[in-house]
Formats: C-alpha cells, structure tokens, sequence
C-alpha cells in the first residue's frame, strides 16, 4: 500500500501529476460524450469553473504557474493501449462494447483542446470553448487539478512528521466510517468522488478500503483509471450537462418545455435496455415527473441528486405507483452531499419500499475536515458546467435553489416554463 504522507513529502509532480490518464475521468462522462458525440457532435459549448464557495480565494493559494503546468500536462495526455483495450473489450453493466469502435476511434486520436485561464481578483477564470464532445471531457480533469493543487499548497508548508500524523488522522476517520456502513444490511454503494477529491492516491486509497471493509456492499467506482486498475466495475449513467444543453439550444418555449424528454429519448436509443435511470432536478422533479411520457415509468430508477433526499425518494415511489410500476423493483440512487450518517438514515427510511443505492463522493475521497488549524483542508464546493450552448446560455434550476445556475432572465423564463414556484433553500455542502 502507498505511504501517501511519504509520497508527499518528497513529492515531485512529474512522478505524481495530478490527473495520470484520460480516463481518470469519472464514467459518466465517457458515456455522455459517445451520446454526444452521435447526436451533438458540432455543437459549440463553453464550460467555465464556478468557485461557489468564494472564501475560498483559490488564486492567492494556487500558484498560477504551477496551475498551468497542471493544465498543459493534461492536455499532454492520450489513450494508452491498455486503456484502449479495456475500454473496447470490458463488459460494462452487463453489456459487452459498451462503447463503438467509431467513437473509439475519435477518442484514441484526441488531445484536449486549449482552454483560457486569467486571475480575477482573488479567483482564477477558468474556462474551455470548443465542439462539445472534445470540451466536456475537461469537466473532471479541470476539478481534480484545482482541488488538488488547493490541497497542496496547505500541504507544503507542513512537516514531515506532522504529515503523517494528519494521513494517519485521515485514515483512521475514514476507516471508522467504513466500519459504521458495514454494519448496515441492504447496503449498496459506490464511489463518486473524483471531481473533488483530496488528491488520486487518497481516492484510491479509500476505494481500497471500500473494497476491504465492506466487500459487496461496494459496488464500485465511477473513476474509470481505478475501475481498470484495482478490476472493479466502472458506475455511472448521465448528468445535468445534457438537458442543460438540449435545453439551451431549443429554440421556442415549447421545444424548451419538451428537451429533458429528448435528451432521455436520445439516450434510450442508445442504451436500450441499460443504464436507464432517470435525472429529473434538472429544471424540478416534481413538473418533470408529471409531464414525463408513458415510457419513462418503464426505466429502472432514478437518481436524487439536489433538494431534500428523502422527499425526492418519495416523490419518485408516489410517482412510479401512479403509473402502475412496483416501487419495490426500482432503483433509487442518493448522491447529493452524502456522509455516513445521511446514508444510515436514508437507508433504514426506505429499506423494502425501493430499491437503494448510493453515491458517496466529497465526503468519501475528500473529508479532512477539522485535521488541520483553521479548516485549510476543509472540502468546499466547486464546479465546471456547461455556461453556453449554441451561443445561448445554459441554465439549471435544481430542487435547490442554491444550485441554480444562469443568467436572471433566463432563469425566470425557465422557471415559468417548467412551472417552477416557491423552492426550499437547503445549504450546499460540497
């Protein structure tokens, strides 16, 4: 096993760069771009960081040089053969070529395209312009470097010793976890930590112990370098990003009204029969589910990604009994904000009405909450969205109204055509 304190101490970047591969990406991103990549392939999107904790000043603590050599280091980066390989030939939920040889063919030519960085008073404006499949690929990368180097810079000015102390802190309050969640029947859980996790060897050191401590109950991980590396299976389906942009480019209000449905369409095309779980916050559960098609209550699960968990579960369990689907043969999916306790809770609340699964990310791979004086490795909430499509803007409403994304006016004009009221502020914790 890596000593990471050692590791860390006599770190040199080029031995350990933040992102080592292409597909140290999360999966669902992969699986979007081949969808993308069929029915999208020119549109032009930009995709912009968003500091939504902005007492973080991350362009104080990160040193732009060293930023930048990060971010051409990814861009340096290419399909391995075995990646390739594993990519082509892995079974993936049960299905074998997952992803088609035309699309992997684009994707073993491609280098990351170029992206603009700028300092901003006390902020860095990241941002990366270009043909969607090739620009939403930086989405993952682009977190993981400014969350690392974030933690780094903390990092350097420690001692050798009081590293290992602090990894052993870390290590022991995670391991506690663990040993919390083994105790828990019924448990299904994977990892969604990549996109801001405390630096790749911690998450795969905590997958490692995903793997020893709860033995089946860990289903697996979305990063897909991993995934290959430790031969576990690669989870994930789809995210906002899609009717963000479907939505962007629709043209009237009706078309607007119409795209999640689409996006869905476009998507059950392309898996019949797999991957079918529904996102429905993008633009508001509760009108999405009542407008949703016939054919939509025949999918597997869905997934609670924003507002109050427990009530989205609900919402979803009503909805499938209105539609004469069994409650208990569907998949309902946690991944907002998750930590052991919410998980318990949540587990025991719904065990024998639904079926459960979890996506434990920040809190898994990046918890190093109150280790050092004043909270300097504490993890705050940073993202990379999709902030134009087509030359429109893109917005998200969400259940909470703290994700909410966009310009004013089309956020207005989103929440009249979706039948968007009154929301409950909940507090973004990662």
């Amino acid at each position: 096993m890596v000593d990471i304190s050692g590791r860390v101490w006599s770190h040199k970047w080029k031995i350990d760069p933040i992102v080592r591969s292409l597909i140290d990406t999360d999966f669902y991103k992969l699986l979007m771009c081949q969808s993308v990549f069929r029915n999208k392939r020119d549109t032009q999107v930009t995709f912009s960081l968003i500091n939504r904790s902005s007492d973080v000043p991350l362009a104080k603590l990160i040193d732009e040089g060293e930023l930048r050599e990060q971010l051409d280091h990814v861009r340096s980066l290419s399909l391995s053969r075995g990646e390739s390989t594993w990519l082509r030939g892995n079974t993936f939920y049960g299905k074998r070529q997952m992803f088609s040889p035309d699309f992997m063919e684009w994707f073993e030519a491609l280098r990351l395209p170029d992206y603009h960085l700028e300092r901003v008073g006390d902020q860095y404006e990241l941002t990366f312009e270009g043909s969607w499949p090739e620009v939403m690929l930086w989405e993952i990368p682009a977190l993981a470097v400014l969350m690392e180097l974030r933690g780094r810079a903390v990092l350097h000015q420690m001692k050798k010793f009081e590293l290992q102390v602090l990894y052993a802190r870390a290590t022991t309050k995670l391991w506690e976890k663990v040993e919390t969640l083994r105790g828990l029947d019924g448990l299904r859980i994977a990892d969604f930590g990549t996109r801001r996790r405390h630096s790749y060897l911690w998450q795969d050191w905590a997958v490692q112990a995903m793997v020893e401590g709860l033995g089946e109950k860990f289903v697996g991980t979305s990063n897909c370098l991993i995934a290959k590396n430790r031969d576990l299976e690669a989870i994930g389906t789809n995210a906002h990003e899609l009717p963000m942009v479907y939505a962007a480019l629709a043209k009237t209000d009706a078309e607007l009204a119409q795209s999640p449905y689409l996006v869905l369409s476009d998507w059950q095309e392309e898996h019949d029969g797999n991957l079918r779980i529904i996102l429905p916050d993008t633009y508001g559960t509760q009108g999405f589910l009542q407008r949703a098609p016939a054919w939509l209550a025949g999918w597997t699960g869905m997934r609670i990604d924003s507002g109050d968990p427990a009530k989205g579960a609900e919402e979803a369990i009503a909805w499938w009994t209105s539609r004469g689907e069994d409650p208990t043969k569907k998949l309902v999916i946690f991944s907002d904000g998750l930590d052991v306790q919410k998980i318990v809770e949540l587990q025991k609340q719904f065990a024998g009405r639904v079926q459960t699964s979890f996506g434990w990310g920040t809190l898994l791979t990046n918890d190093f909450r109150g280790l050092v004086p004043q909270d300097r490795l504490a993890p705050f909430s940073l993202v990379c969205k999709a902030v134009k499509a087509g030359g429109q803007p893109t917005v998200k409403l969400s259940d909470n109204p703290n994700k909410a994304m966009g310009p004013a006016a089309e956020i207005k004009r989103y929440k009249r055509v979706f039948g968007v009221s009154v929301q409950t502020p909940i507090e973004v914790v990662v």
